[in-house]
């Protein structure tokens, strides 16, 4: 079995009433933050901005660079043939307009916005500490 680690992104996106924005992966079928991978060519920031456009159909902005996770208790995924370790760059963006109602692609089964407190029980593998270091107002950098 191959094992690798790779680059990822992620990013927290919240609307004006302070709720956060989930998407239902295809993938796994079940909630996440948006995330994907770091492109050849491309720095983290072009990712995250190209991942929101390609999940949400949404032009974003990065508002605040919230951490760098790899701890492999979170970071580390398995698939069929190979396990891989995601050092995960994570930021809070805005979207520059609305998400379509019914909004879904190859990747997108559901979006949809949730009050912190009532995030839904089925999430993809994430760090632990995701919503809390996103709703941190202190600008701290978290290194997870």
């Amino acid at each position: 079995m191959s094992q690798q680690i790779l680059p990822a992104v992620a990013a927290a996106i919240f609307n004006n009433k302070g709720e956060v924005l989930l998407q239902r992966r295809k993938d796994v079928d079940q909630w996440c933050v948006i995330s994907g991978h770091v492109e050849f060519g491309e720095t983290v920031e072009q990712a995250i901005l190209r991942e929101i456009k390609e999940e949400t159909d949404t032009d974003a902005q990065i508002t605040r660079f919230i951490g760098v996770y790899s701890s492999p208790e979170s970071q580390t995924y398995h698939y069929t043939g190979r396990t891989v370790q995601y050092i995960t760059t994570y930021f809070e963006a805005h979207l520059n307009g609305c998400i379509a109602t019914g909004f879904s692609n190859n990747e997108t089964h559901e979006l949809r916005f949730f009050k912190p407190d009532e995030i839904p029980g089925e999430m993809a593998l994430i760090n632990k500490n995701w919503l809390t270091d996103a709703l941190d107002n202190n600008n701290t950098v978290f290194l997870r």
